[in-house]
């Protein structure tokens, strides 16, 4: 190996096999997600129809406010600028850039938090299969503005776009899985007050800019949620006692301030 990559091993926390392995796993997730993608590409009907049972789940509770609270927020433009930016950067960016800190800096709870995002990939990809959903963003019908495609001239569903992603990939609301994974981990880890609050704070942020850009329902959320529970149950009851010294999570101790 190169001595400048064999330096940059030397201060990895196990070196470049596991860093190596540790990229591999999430690329074949991903591969499995593009899978999934393809296969329900061709069933926008389904999509839109399982969209309806949403919205119609929502008026059966008295809770179909979505398009009530966007109208009142489409006319302060900063607003929605600000949740279209958060929307189109900060799922990808924040996560990749928390896990890149917890892998280099707290790695001894690294893979306790990668087994919690690979279960919550994986039941998120059944959902997928099993329960295509289009976003309200494709009910304007419904009373709903994709924001990003109206301010932005940015269309979420070309072929550019939806061949990295999937558009009808809306239940469960991964946006909220994975910010609620990214929370927890930071609030058990993080000692300086206002740092556990900012973190506490990050899923209602997401939460409110998935609703203000029309890309979830409220029930997106709470499945999201509920994946993320379901995640952090599993790696913590069933993965943890496997290899209790490297996949049990291990909460910073109280002299931490970060």
């Amino acid at each position: 190996m190169p001595e400048p990559l064999a330096a940059i091993g030397r201060r990895l926390p196990r070196g470049w096999p596991d860093l190596l392995l540790q990229f591999a796993l999430f690329f074949v997730a991903y591969q499995a997600y593009q899978v999934v993608r393809g296969v329900i590409d061709g069933k926008s009907d389904l999509a839109f129809a399982n969209a309806e049972l949403i919205v119609d789940a929502e008026r059966s509770l008295g809770t179909f406010f979505e398009p009530g609270l966007q109208r009142a927020l489409l006319g302060h433009e900063w607003l929605i600028d600000a949740a279209n930016w958060l929307y189109v950067n900060s799922h990808f960016t924040i996560t990749v850039v928390f896990l890149a800190w917890l892998y280099l800096f707290r790695n001894e709870n690294f893979y306790f938090v990668r087994n919690m995002f690979m279960v919550a990939m994986g039941i998120a990809l059944v959902g997928y299969a099993l329960f295509p959903t289009a976003p309200p963003r494709m009910l304007p019908g419904e009373g709903f503005t994709d924001t990003i495609a109206t301010f932005t001239a940015v269309d979420q569903d070309s072929n550019a776009v939806s061949f990295l992603v999937n558009k009808y990939a809306a239940v469960p609301s991964m946006h909220i899985g994975f910010s609620s994974m990214i929370a927890g981990s930071a609030v058990m880890l993080v000692r300086n007050p206002l740092g556990r609050m900012l973190w506490a704070l990050y899923p209602l942020l997401v939460f409110a800019v998935i609703l203000v850009t029309a890309n979830h329902y409220w029930l997106d959320a709470a499945a999201g949620l509920a994946v993320a529970i379901c995640s952090a149950l599993v790696a913590s009851r069933v993965l943890a006692p496997v290899r209790p010294a490297q996949w049990a999570f291990r909460p910073a101790p109280e002299s931490a301030a970060i």
